[in-house]
């Protein structure tokens, strides 16, 4: 029998041999508009059992599902975690303090946030330093980890929302449909009505060139 995405990734964290497994990841790290969002979410292995595991079957890497069952998993993760935290680091604070420190600083947060402190702490890629709590870097953690999907999806979904609503307030962008990204679209509204505040300006963008 087929094993699915979900089951996968459950069996990467299970093999840990510990209760509570943290994964963190973030959304809108190379977009050129909008927030940068952060996730951390707790799965405690020994709640996991019956209909609260069978949800993440499906569970997978957010870039891998369509919008529709992102929306979906999002609720699956919320119901399955024992724990959920999130930072929101808009574009004037990473103008200030620097795409790489900004994530950094939020991927250390989001996992000194979640209680009861994780016994085995997953990172999609990034090493966090001495400040963090004690963690695992993984490579393309987002394909491998449960924790780490989990966390991508909640940390897509809560950036696409938040885009969608700067979308209203900033309409000549394109918000909604490029969610902050670098599209052609999205390079000609720059260049015709110049940067709005969501516009992330320490970035060395063609877009700005004529704005």
């Amino acid at each position: 029998m087929p094993v699915s995405s979900g089951q996968r990734l459950l069996r990467f964290d299970r093999r840990l041999d510990v209760r509570f497994v943290a994964g963190a990841d973030e959304a809108g790290r190379g977009s050129l508009a909008g927030p940068l969002v952060v996730a951390g979410v707790l799965l405690d292995y020994a709640a996991l059992r019956g209909h609260r595991v069978r949800r993440l079957a499906l569970l997978n890497d957010s870039k891998q599902v369509e919008p529709e069952e992102r929306e979906w998993l999002y609720h699956v993760v919320l119901a399955s975690a024992s724990r959920i935290a999130v930072r929101v680091i808009p574009s004037r604070e990473i103008d200030r303090r620097g795409l790489h420190r900004s994530n950094l600083w939020g991927l250390r947060v989001v996992l000194a946030d979640l209680h009861p402190p994780a016994e085995a702490c997953l990172v999609d890629g990034f090493r966090l330093g001495p400040l963090a709590p004690p963690h695992t870097a993984v490579v393309d953690g987002d394909t491998k980890s449960a924790a780490i999907a989990a966390a991508s999806i909640v940390a897509k979904v809560t950036r696409d929302r938040l885009m969608r609503r700067l979308d209203a307030l900033y309409p000549r962008y394109g918000f909604s449909s490029h969610v902050g990204y670098i599209t052609p679209a999205h390079t000609e509204a720059v260049q015709a009505h110049g940067p709005c505040p969501q516009h992330r300006r320490s970035f060395d963008a063609r877009a700005y060139l004529a704005a």
